[in-house]
């Protein structure tokens, strides 16, 4: 059909303006500083206060670390806290800290910059945009300075893995109120400059308390355009791209020696957004409709030349209990208009989908505003910057749908919040991440995972689209960077050159 077409058409074309770069290679030479690109600039450097990815892929592990780290398999790991014990009903944590730690500007690591980090992320004024996770916890307390002792008001299964996230790294009280322009943190590496609309450049920290970084320096360039990223790394202007959008350039790097190319997953679950608190999308009949009216297949094969993973729910493949539902919603128009018409919405129904800058939006939204004119809804694109999404969308909830990748690991917890951007209220899904949370047998929790799964699926608060591909592309002698993305980052600790 023209749609699937057009799908091969976006690949085909994108990929033959990129071709003739690849007659030219770059010219690599051995060194210890690396150029990374990123396509969205952050809107600032304080992962605990902001909600955007590009923060923590530029900060998390490198700047800032926390008491645990998730390592590139996703395991729960070792930081600042070098080991640490539960007690038997699953409520406190005791955790040995590092000694003689110091942040960037001297000031001292120990149990008090615990405290005053858990209690600053829940506090009234507290803007971290993952509150939630913090909410377990009832007091942390510190019998001596290398003893933090965290006492949760109930058991919560996922309490350890969620203080590995960037949400959770450790501030200190000096340097907190700065931190957006100017980050301290603990990490291997210390903020150098910030030249905004181009790069980020970090240098290696001398005084760090564990295993020195290999490379000197990193820079992190922004470049959103997937034409310009494929022209820049072909070039040389970069040296590896962790998150590469230009999917339809991935043969051209395959078939040059000088590159690597590594197709992992994330924890991407894109998503067609919808404003669950706004008519019609408070009508579960119109949601379920615009998930039959969208061919999920055709919509990967246009964004990410058919990499990715159709999913039918806010979960992720590789999360304890995925349950498959990618197909509880086949591409279906005539069940879409079916359901339409029952809801009472008439052919030329009007809406608005905004669109943040990276290429699963812009690229996925007029694909997916085709797929709607088929079944009778006429979608108007609304192109954004991220900062005027977050304000809008993700602040203000001012907006029928968006299309956005929810990039936090394990983050179903989302739907049991009192607000969130997409404002889903359900009476019977909070208790049932209330039962998850709290459960401490593994089989238990499994099964739990899977009715929540099924209670989205069924309710559709929003399209469950697909999990974004983690496409790297980066110089084969580049050596210790993640394949996979379990969280969001780009950690640069263990990253060198090959002799």
């Amino acid at each position: 059909m023209r749609l699937q077409q057009r799908a091969r058409n976006w690949r085909n074309g994108a990929a033959m303006a990129a071709l003739a770069l690849a007659l030219a290679g770059p010219a690599f030479a051995a060194k210890d500083t690396l150029v990374v690109g990123m396509t969205l600039e952050p809107p600032g450097l304080d992962p605990t206060a902001g909600a955007a990815s590009a923060i923590r892929e530029v900060t998390w592990a490198n700047i800032y670390e926390g008491l645990v780290r998730i390592d590139a398999q996703g395991e729960v790991k070792p930081a600042l806290a070098r080991s640490w014990e539960m007690s038997a009903d699953g409520k406190v944590y005791t955790f040995k800290l590092a000694t003689g730690v110091k942040f960037h500007d001297g000031a001292a690591f120990d149990c008090s910059v615990v405290k005053f980090s858990y209690e600053r992320a829940v506090a009234p004024d507290s803007t971290n945009a993952q509150k939630a996770i913090f909410a377990p916890i009832d007091k942390t307390e510190c019998p001596d300075p290398a003893t933090a002792v965290v006492t949760l008001k109930h058991p919560a299964a996922n309490f350890l893995f969620n203080m590995g996230w960037g949400d959770a790294v450790m501030i200190s009280p000096a340097s907190a109120a700065n931190n957006k322009t100017t980050p301290v943190g603990t990490g291997p590496f210390k903020f150098k400059t910030w030249v905004k609309g181009d790069r980020v450049e970090l240098t290696r920290n001398p005084d760090y308390w564990g295993a020195p970084a290999k490379l000197s320096a990193v820079t992190f360039r922004f470049i959103s355009d997937p034409s310009a990223a494929t022209a820049a790394m072909m070039a040389g202007d970069i040296d590896a791209f962790p998150g590469f959008q230009a999917a339809e350039a991935v043969a051209q790097f395959k078939a040059n020696p000088k590159f690597a190319v590594k197709i992992g997953f994330t924890q991407g679950k894109t998503i067609l957004g919808l404003n669950n608190a706004k008519k019609p999308f408070d009508d579960p009949r119109v949601r379920r409709a615009l998930a039959h009216a969208i061919d999920r297949k055709a919509l990967l094969e246009a964004t990410y030349s058919g990499f990715g993973t159709v999913i039918g729910s806010h979960y992720a493949p590789t999360d304890p209990g995925y349950l498959d539902l990618a197909n509880a919603y086949p591409y279906d128009p005539a069940k879409a208009k079916a359901l339409l018409a029952e809801a009472g919405i008439k052919p030329g129904f009007e809406m608005t989908i905004h669109l943040p800058p990276p290429v699963y939006a812009r690229r996925g939204g007029e694909v997916i505003a085709a797929f709607l004119q088929q079944v009778g809804v006429n979608a108007k694109l609304a192109p954004v910057e991220f900062p005027q999404w977050l304000d809008q969308v993700f602040r203000r909830s001012e907006f029928d749908a968006t299309i956005i990748s929810h990039t936090e690991a394990r983050d179903i917890e989302i739907y049991a919040r009192d607000k969130y951007y997409f404002n889903y209220a359900n009476a019977d899904f909070k208790p049932l991440y209330k039962a998850y949370t709290e459960e401490t047998d593994h089989g238990k929790r499994v099964q739990i995972a899977q009715q929540m799964q099924r209670k989205l699926s069924e309710d559709q608060p929003n399209v469950f689209l697909y999990l974004l591909p983690k496409i790297g592309v980066w110089n084969a002698k580049v050596q210790g960077l993640w394949e996979n993305i379990p969280i969001p980052a780009n950690d640069m600790t263990a990253v060198s050159w090959a002799d």
